[in-house]
């Protein structure tokens, strides 16, 4: 007896105490609620009142123990999702692909709301006025629902919306008034829109806006003229103004001798001229010879234009100077003019496996130039036998001497991986140091990500964004791993240097050369680079191989975030310049307040099942771009991490790379020392 007493006590107890919690959280109820007004097919099979967590649940995040986060798709859910209004705390909202219905309840009480996701829904009603109480809102999807009415002006309070999908509804009347300066995802197509779009919604595709009939202007079809206004010159109305006599109205023509003052004028002629003059000899004459000397005065200003840029390039060529044109340099065969003592003529140095090829080879070759860096500028040549070479013309480098440079180029020249752009050859004398590479033809990565953000633009996918980084990051760490006695850094990481070769593998770019950078004019000004630099650096202390790691988490924020970097340049930022951000510090800043998803790019939010690999390399990331050196990872542990992203637990290809750099006694003992 006693014992039944004591279990009839204990269950007792278990049973007020999941009641406690169950009422210490305010959001229970309103989900428990949720559930049994909505959830027929019994999907939310973890949503219980035995469980006394609904953090727990499925689809339910939580923040301070109350619910932040609800995302419940594709579950067959009906109704309306009225008691989910009560959850005051929430953030993400998204009820994608399910049976709701009817009106959309008021959302005011979402004060602290930023994504609000209700597409592929059968909810109908006027556009939800409540929506633009939600001040802090970023992403707002209503599309494919049956709602109905006008997009209310209101919702340019909406100061922070970045995407507003409204396309597959039956919303009408005039988008003219909307104004929302931020936004970069629009579409409102298959609608019963009309009226002009506004300016500011121009630069969206026509796609944005399709199936509305009654819409008009750029990017669609131009909107016809306003109705007749008789105060416009030209009108109709300024046929028949209502201030002109009825009884003897006068048709004013558009020549001056038919105005009633000038009347007299046609009394003497005839009646049917209608004031019609005849040209004279002597003016016709007149107007013949002004065209002539106009044509002749043109033709000369024309002849001393060319004749000065002739004489001037042929002069230059007479002073036998290095010519080089808009697209086609030409170098001198002898780097010294004829006033400098005579010296030893440069010569072209090739490491093996290379063809070779003279420097003759390269003058006769049609080049074109690729860019412009901080080392100076890179060219694609087209030899005679058809090989295609990048060659990057040094300027501004500062150079102890030729054994020096030499015996850098012999370590650079050595580096060889799938994920390095080889240095095949170069050229070195007193006036001209050129460096020859293999040719990549698909660009940069800077390019792929940044260029083209237009109509018919292909974006980047996630697949495609994760092989770029981990070769980038195994071309990194072959560069730091390949010679250590020398610990050699790249000195210039960035979008810009990341090349895509003809299977799309990156190749690490122009690394190494940033031992040839001028010191900077001043202690408290940075050394010139156009590289993502580490904050230890700005004040003109030496780049390291961790100032590397730091410009490469900068590059992996590029990828994930779809923004430019800014570019710090004598401790100046480039924020503020076409989208140019400070992405570390941003970065920072929004995670933070405990918001990672609005850090990723738009592009990347089609794709599913993702968040998880994007949260994880963001964190490696922000690893990387740590603002004390010592806790940064090497890159070898960057890799490492990245391959465990992807799937990758040992990476192949990456320990065959390092094991082949260990193999070359060359490179690893006597290259690197003759580099000391």
């Amino acid at each position: 007896m006693a014992a039944t007493a004591a279990v009839a006590t204990l269950l007792l107890t278990s049973f007020f105490f999941a009641a406690f919690h169950v009422s210490s959280n305010p959001d229970t109820k309103p989900l428990l609620s949720f559930k049994a007004t909505s959830d027929a097919s019994n999907k939310l099979t973890t949503w219980n009142s035995t469980s006394v967590d609904p953090c727990t649940w499925t689809g339910v995040s939580c923040t301070n123990n109350r619910v932040s986060r609800l995302v419940l798709e594709n579950l067959d859910l009906r109704g309306s999702f009225q008691p989910l209004t009560a959850l005051t705390q929430l953030r993400v909202l998204s009820l994608k692909r399910n049976r709701l219905s009817g009106p959309i309840p008021d959302l005011s009480n979402f004060t602290t709301l930023k994504l609000l996701f209700l597409s592929y829904n059968e909810l109908s009603g006027d556009f939800p006025a409540s929506v633009s109480s939600l001040f802090r809102l970023y992403r707002l999807d209503l599309s494919y629902n049956n709602l109905s009415g006008e997009i209310p002006a209101t919702v340019n309070h909406l100061n922070h919306l970045l995407t507003l999908r409204l396309e597959a509804n039956r919303l009408s009347g005039s988008i003219s008034g909307l104004t929302l300066p931020n936004l970069q995802d629009l579409n409102v197509s298959a609608n019963r829109l009309t009226g002009e779009i506004p300016k500011s919604f121009t630069t969206f595709p026509i796609t944005a806006f399709a199936q509305n009939p009654g819409l008009c202007g750029s990017p669609m079809q131009s909107c016809k003229g306003t109705p007749n206004d008789p105060t416009r010159p030209g009108s109709d109305g300024a046929i028949a103004s209502p201030v002109m006599p009825a009884a003897n109205p006068t048709v004013v023509a558009s020549s001056p001798s038919s105005l009633p003052g000038n009347s007299a004028l046609n009394k003497s002629g005839n009646p049917h001229r209608n004031g019609s003059t005849k040209m004279s000899p002597e003016a016709l004459i007149a107007i013949i010879v002004g065209d002539a000397l106009v044509l002749v005065l043109v033709s000369l200003l024309l002849y001393c234009y060319f004749w000065r840029n002739f004489s001037a390039k042929m002069r230059q060529g007479k002073g036998g100077s290095k010519l080089l044109e808009t697209e086609k340099i030409v170098y001198s065969s002898s780097p010294y003019s004829a006033a400098q003592p005579v010296f030893e003529r440069g010569r072209m140095v090739f490491f093996e496996g290379v063809k070779r090829f003279e420097l003759e080879d390269l003058l006769r070759a049609s080049a074109e130039m690729l860019g412009k860096g901080g080392f100076g500028t890179a060219y694609k040549a087209v030899l005679d036998d058809g090989n295609v070479v990048a060659v990057k013309r040094l300027k501004d480098a500062q150079i102890g001497g030729k054994t020096q440079f030499e015996q850098h180029m012999a370590v650079l020249g050595r580096l060889s991986h799938p994920n390095i752009v080889s240095l095949r050859a170069y050229y070195f004398a007193r006036e001209e140091k050129l460096l020859v590479y293999d040719y990549m033809p698909n660009g940069s990565l800077f390019w792929v990500l940044h260029g083209n953000r237009g109509p018919g633009r292909t974006p980047l996918d996630w697949t495609t964004r994760l092989k770029i980084a981990a070769g980038a990051a195994r071309g990194l760490a072959c560069i730091h791993d390949s010679c250590r006695p020398l610990k050699l850094t790249h000195g210039n990481i960035k979008s810009t240097n990341i090349l895509l070769d003809n299977t799309g593998n990156a190749r690490v770019s122009d690394f190494g050369l940033s031992v040839f950078v001028p010191p900077p004019p001043s202690t408290s000004s940075a050394p010139r680079s156009c590289g993502y630099r580490a904050p230890e650096t700005l004040d003109g202390r030496k780049l390291t191989q961790k100032s590397d790691v730091y410009a490469f988490g900068v590059l992996l924020l590029e990828l994930l975030t779809g923004k430019c970097p800014s570019v710090m340049d004598n401790g100046g930022s480039g924020g503020g310049f076409g989208g140019l951000v400070d992405l570390p510090r941003w970065v920072q800043s929004v995670v933070r307040e405990e918001w990672t998803v609005e850090v990723f790019d738009l592009e990347l939010m089609r794709y599913k099942d993702i968040e998880e690999e994007m949260v994880g390399l963001l964190q490696i990331a922000m690893a990387c771009t740590a603002a004390s050196p010592d806790q940064r990872p090497r890159m070898s542990q960057v890799v490492k991490m990245i391959d465990e992203i992807r799937g990758l637990s040992g990476s192949p290809s990456h320990e065959a790379g390092f094991e082949s750099m260990s193999e070359s006694s060359a490179l690893s003992e006597d290259t690197c020392g003759a580099s000391q």
